[in-house]
């Protein structure tokens, strides 16, 4: 029953250990029936559908708040009223709920109105069966019906962790159980596969995305070294998409890091993926590309459109730069060692708009700084390090790849803007959106939530709270009084911001306590530097 996911949910939510989450997870597991399972590692997944099926609800907020009326007779800022205490969806409409465990169904049922929904077009249809739905189950229900609907679970509970409490519910080796659920793209048939023993006969199939693999951060050179030894291989780190191709040499997919199937936004990439006539899985970067690297602004234009016309194809124009290979002609290739990975990815891919990325043996650390800065000069945020040893693990940030970065310089910045955070930081103001000045004017330029300790964002808070000028929901327009210095990787053109320019990756380096508004970055010297940026990128 679903009362009884939601007593299981909560009591994850309630502990910060890992082996009390997956032992509480892997009780509830072994007590269900197979349907019942099925759907329940799904939604603890947090989502309504298993990933291969690439299907989702259309339901958002305005959906979320009109049904939620429509149950309790509370007007759309009643339902909302207690945002700021939760900053979470679920949470805010489980106020409106009363708490009454004999309103409730079973996990089949929740997924059968998932998938109703799923399949309904029309807005004030697929709002009757969200009415409906919401109708039948109390303030837990309503809480876990709409995480799951929003895909934001919030309890503690990531899909590895999931993983591993289906192998011990069933007494599976954890790796075999990731590996099936990698393969199949579906944890719910994983579920079923460690129940009935059957994990080992799962093969590969192309079409369901998977996790990326991702690379540990490290900023001295000479730990790079230490760490990953002399011969390993330096890859440019693009600053573009990071993506996931499929091709089984007619139809294609490629996938974004959210796994999104963005396919459509690059019919050139689709054509190239054709014409390599194989089945292959790559994993890779879409960067702005003619003859060179070009700003990531440029690819943000094709982001968002349904059709990519002839005009956007030219004015910008994209390449895939592919740096493994993770599939090839029915074999799985992740264990082999990503030197043998990259001689088979060259063998394949030799092409314009899908081309191999340039691997370089280290030296020395010196040598790691010297590549670093040749990226800098390709337009590219830095270098991603790799042990030539290494296998491809999805979804973890292991030490065997190491991206080094550094700031391309700092700005300060005044706080214009204080948004409550997510998660842990869900009740305190740890977002901010900041400005430089240009003449007597300040005008935004960005927004960053990292950098700071929780004793400052608490600090932070109580200061924003006293000198809000208005609120726009979890957002407080503030007195222009906190300077931040703010580093950053680069700086691009943006019609988003006041004062025409964006800076990428931003990040919070310190509290300027010691400066005033009067003493931040003007904008002539964000366009000093973004002139500077410019002037190396073309003489790369």
């Amino acid at each position: 029953m679903l009362s009884d996911f939601t007593v299981v949910a909560n009591a994850i939510a309630a502990t910060t250990k890992k082996n009390e989450k997956e032992r509480l997870l892997a009780d509830y597991l072994r007590s269900l029936d197979d349907a019942s399972l099925e759907r329940a590692v799904v939604f603890f997944s947090g989502s309504p559908f298993p990933r291969r099926e690439e299907r989702v609800t259309g339901v958002g907020g305005a959906l979320i708040s009109d049904a939620a009326s429509a149950v309790t007779g509370r007007s759309s800022d009643e339902i909302w009223a207690s945002w700021s205490k939760h900053g979470d969806a679920g949470d805010t409409l489980a106020d409106n709920f009363p708490n009454d465990p004999a309103r409730t169904i079973t996990l089949s049922e929740l997924g059968e109105y998932f998938d109703r929904i799923a399949q309904t077009a029309g807005a004030n249809e697929k709002k009757s069966i969200l009415t409906e739905l919401l109708r039948k189950v109390d303030a837990q229900g309503a809480r876990y019906v709409v995480k799951i609907l929003v895909g934001e679970l919030r309890i503690g509970l990531q899909e590895g962790l999931v993983e591993s409490a289906i192998a011990k519910a069933f007494g599976r080796k954890v790796d075999a159980v990731r590996r099936a659920n990698m393969f199949t793209g579906d944890i719910g048939a994983t579920a079923l596969l460690a129940r009935s023993d059957a994990l080992e006969s799962v093969k590969m199939t192309l079409f369901h995305p998977f996790a990326f693999m991702l690379a540990q951060p490290e900023e001295d050179p000479e730990e790079i070294v230490a760490a990953l030894g002399v011969g390993a291989f330096a890859d440019d780190k693009y600053d573009g998409i990071r993506a996931q191709l499929h091709s089984d040499g007619k139809e294609v997919r490629i996938y974004s890091r959210t796994m999104d199937n963005v396919t459509h936004r690059f019919p050139e990439i689709e054509a190239a993926a054709r014409e390599l006539d194989r089945s292959v899985i790559l994993d890779g970067e879409i960067v702005a590309f003619s003859d060179r690297i070009l700003p990531f602004a440029i690819i943000q234009t094709r982001l968002g459109r349904r059709k990519v016309s002839e005009s956007l194809l030219r004015e910008a124009p994209v390449a895939f730069f592919a740096f493994d290979l993770l599939f090839e002609n029915g074999v799985a290739l992740f264990e082999l060692p990503l030197s043998e990975r990259l001689t088979r990815l060259r063998n394949i891919v030799r092409g314009d708009a899908i081309r191999p990325s340039d691997q370089t043996p280290i030296r020395d650390a010196a040598h790691v700084d010297e590549l670093f800065d040749d990226a800098r000069a390709r337009a590219n945020e830095g270098l991603v390090v790799k042990d030539p040893g290494s296998i491809y693990t999805p979804g973890r940030r292991g030490k065997s790849w190491l991206k080094y970065k550094k700031a391309l310089a700092t700005l300060d910045c005044v706080v214009t803007a204080a948004e409550y955070g997510h998660g842990k930081r869900r009740s305190v103001l740890s977002d901010y959106t900041f400005a430089v000045r240009r003449d007597q004017e300040l005008v935004n330029i960005g927004k960053a939530y990292s950098g700071l300790t929780d004793v400052e964002i608490d600090q932070l808070t109580r200061h924003f709270k006293e000198t809000t000028t208005a609120r726009y929901g979890p957002v407080h327009m503030v007195e222009p009084r906190v300077v931040l210095e703010i580093a950053f990787d680069r700086i691009q053109e943006s019609s988003r911001h006041k004062s025409g320019y964006a800076l990428r990756f931003p990040r919070i380096a310190r509290i300027r306590d010691d400066k005033t508004v009067d003493q931040i970055s003007t904008i002539d010297e964000v366009r000093r530097i973004y002139e500077g940026q410019l002037k190396r990128e073309k003489g790369a």
